[in-house]
């Protein structure tokens, strides 16, 4: 008799619902990871809207804290019953992009649609939970090439202190890195959810002097404030263009990092650069954008952009959660929420409207 699980499933634009699955079976290379805590992204948000399209019944999420329940007989270094993550991207690192130095970017970037029960074709890079393969938000989740992936929690951080590390810590981090920070630069940072604070962390540990958050929630730049930020505008209350050109005495920001995926954080990111400045971008956009002339500087401005999917690999969260044992950041005031895995349907509800002051959701299996 198969053994069953419960996951959240996509089923078409709009509905996301909880639904029994078969345990997945373990190759020689698989992990198979019960999962203690997860949570929802807003990537997530735009699959359940349609916005990004994933195959009908496909079990969604991305981001795995959990106890390795079985091994397959070719990974080695590791034990059942150990506390491990996996990043939120999961490289094999055999494609060329991996051993080019782009982990990320691991295997296609585009695929036919038809593989996940759409038309056309559509972008992934090296993202397989929760879009080409079955996700994290579920009892049990199947981690490939798992000896390239799963990264042991250290003894004494909880699961909480460790959500962030396989997606929204990574690609906070990220964007911080394609920045091109220096000691004593200035940096904006557009959006301040949890993405964008995250990028605000990172600025401070880079070594930026002065970090101005932008959004237009007082909570969030009230968070932006502990995690590193020096200044915040709320775009509800200023021009901010105009106030960060004052606050620069007129040179502009060296760097900023857009963290939303709209075409006016974009562009406003663009304005507030320096000449030879750098915009990092780490939106997820869901329609064209375009880049206006005055903006640009007709392309005369020596400008960089630059963008960033998760870094992923054991490597990769080694690294993050040696940040977060050592004390220098706590991402533990991100978890807002806490829901059990049975009452994900409203777990969604409250994060995809924003409600009640939400950032991130622990949902436990």
């Amino acid at each position: 008799m198969t053994a069953m699980m419960k996951a959240a499933i996509f089923i078409e634009p709009g509905r996301i619902e909880l639904a029994d699955k078969p345990i997945p079976d373990v190759g020689p290379n698989d992990a198979l990871i019960r999962i203690t805590t997860t949570t929802i992204c807003g990537t997530d948000v735009h699959i359940l809207k349609g916005e990004y399209p994933v195959a009908r019944g496909l079990t969604v999420g991305h981001e795995p804290v959990g106890v390795i329940e079985k091994l397959g007989n070719a990974v080695q270094g590791y034990r059942e019953g150990q506390r491990v993550i996996a990043g939120a991207i999961c490289p094999n690192f055999n494609s060329y992009a991996a051993q080019d130095g782009a982990p990320s970017q691991d295997g296609s970037y585009l695929i036919p649609m038809g593989l996940c029960g759409c038309h056309g074709y559509k972008a992934t890079a090296g993202w397989r939970f929760g879009n080409l393969i079955d996700g994290t938000q579920a009892e049990y989740v199947l981690v490939p090439d798992a000896q390239a992936n799963l990264a042991p929690i250290p003894d004494g951080l909880s699961d909480e202190q460790v959500l962030m590390c396989p997606d929204i810590m990574s690609t906070g981090f990220k964007g911080a890195e394609n920045a091109n920070i220096r000691i004593g630069d200035t940096v904006v940072v557009f959006a301040q959810g949890p993405i964008g604070l995250c990028a605000t962390a990172g600025a401070r540990l880079l070594g930026a002097s002065t970090i101005i958050a932008v959004d237009g929630n007082e909570h969030r730049l009230g968070i932006a404030k502990k995690l590193g930020a020096d200044v915040t505008l709320n775009f509800k209350n200023c021009d901010v263009v105009d106030e960060i050109m004052k606050l620069t005495g007129g040179r502009g920001a060296d760097s900023s990092i857009e963290a939303l995926g709209t075409q006016a954080t974009f562009e406003s990111a663009l304005r507030v650069l320096k000449p030879g400045g750098t915009l990092s971008s780490l939106g997820v956009y869901s329609s064209d954008l375009t880049i206006p002339l005055s903006a640009f500087a007709a392309g005369l401005g020596d400008h960089t952009i630059r963008t960033a999917l998760c870094p992923g690999g054991k490597e990769r969260m080694r690294r993050l959660m040696n940040v977060v044992a050592s004390g220098r950041i706590d991402l533990g005031v991100m978890v807002t929420h806490q829901f059990k895995l049975e009452n994900i349907v409203a777990a969604y509800e409250l994060f995809a409207n924003q409600r009640d002051g939400v950032l991130k959701v622990a949902i436990k299996p």
